[in-house]
């Protein structure tokens, strides 16, 4: 790795030398140089108009290659922390999106995971302040903490506080100014499809039955991690009844619930929800699809804030893939559909 890299810093300094050399050579060495009619004048003209193109072609190809070389780099970290969810965790049908509001980014401040445990299913879906590679680092710690407590711990409130002292440590080994935080939304869903949650400052999930779109709990949330301890009282984690086969849970963060179009109103979420639902079958990526797209043409393809969805279903035993591994569809990481009108 270390010749090739000498290679091409040898490559990037012999181009413009060889241009150079080869505009003096002509210069000293060729007669129509030394030559005042106008047709040497306008031969000389336009070998240095080549040298000088040559020399600036080559003077940008060098900031755009490096640029493309760290985007791929950073978009390679993200989907390394980030990694794409498999369509199925612990009998559950699973889809995301995610979307960074940084143009050219792919790092964002939103997060999401889920996981099989002995205790269930368990998801995190988050917000960091901010947005685009700053955030990065945060969501990084929150998810690594996540990864191992969800499978430790046995109650949500002790993997809440595990996020949290992470996060903390997180903070406090970063010289930045003003506040930060996140806000965090622990859902927990049983073998016997028992849905619990802890909410810090999070958008509340809606619940996909038939045709209806309802919020899964309306309980007060806890301020978001960061902002301020946690109780040192029990944390008890909020009974959203059964997740029953046929119904769908829709996660989100704020960035979809505020997007805003050219004359300012909100994404309705909700609406654009129903309307997909009465589509069929509604299955957990055809619902992504369908929110992301709308989101997409709302905004302009140019939403102020990152976005992040995710859907669980339980889709029941009779809508069900039943089709060979190797075929089934998996979750969708960072579609790029097309915006149209």
């Amino acid at each position: 790795m270390m010749r090739i890299g000498l290679g091409r810093r040898l490559l990037a300094l012999g181009l413009p030398t060889a241009w150079g050399a080869a505009a003096i050579g002509y210069k000293l060495a060729c007669p129509l140089a030394e030559q005042s009619g106008l047709g040497a004048r306008i031969v000389t003209s336009a070998v240095f108009l080549a040298v000088g193109t040559g020399l600036v072609h080559q003077v940008r190809r060098g900031p755009l290659r490096e640029l493309k070389r760290v985007r791929k780099v950073a978009g390679e970290a993200q989907d390394a922390l980030l990694r794409p969810l498999p369509p199925r965790v612990g009998g559950l049908d699973v889809a995301a999106v995610r979307l960074s509001a940084d143009r050219g980014a792919a790092m964002g401040g939103d997060l999401y995971e889920v996981v099989a445990t002995e205790y269930g299913v368990r998801a995190v879906v988050g917000d960091v302040r901010g947005h685009g590679i700053a955030a990065f680092g945060t969501v990084s710690a929150v998810l690594g903490s996540f990864r191992e407590a969800a499978h430790d711990e046995p109650g949500l409130d002790r993997v809440l506080r595990r996020l949290d002292r992470a996060l903390a440590r997180h903070l406090s080994e970063q010289a930045t100014e003003g506040e930060d935080f996140v806000t965090v939304l622990l859902l927990e869903i049983g073998r016997d499809g028992r849905v619990r949650a802890l909410n810090c400052g999070h958008p509340w999930p809606y619940r996909l039955r038939g045709t209806g779109v309802v919020p899964l709990a309306r309980a007060d949330p806890l301020p978001p991690l960061g902002l301020f301890p946690l109780p040192d009282d029990e944390l008890t984690a909020v009974s959203c009844g059964r997740l029953r086969p046929g119904e769908a849970l829709f996660l989100y963060t704020d960035g979809a619930a505020d997007a805003r179009d050219g004359h300012g109103r909100f994404f309705p979420l909700e609406t654009v929800l129903t309307e997909a639902l009465r589509q069929r079958p509604p299955t957990p990526q055809m619902l992504v699809g369908a929110v992301f797209t709308r989101l997409l043409r709302h905004t302009a393809g140019r939403p102020a804030d990152d976005v992040a969805l995710l859907v669980l279903a339980d889709e029941g035993p009779r809508r069900r893939r039943t089709g060979p591994p190797d075929t089934a569809r998996t979750a969708v990481t960072r579609p790029r559909p097309r915006v149209r009108g």
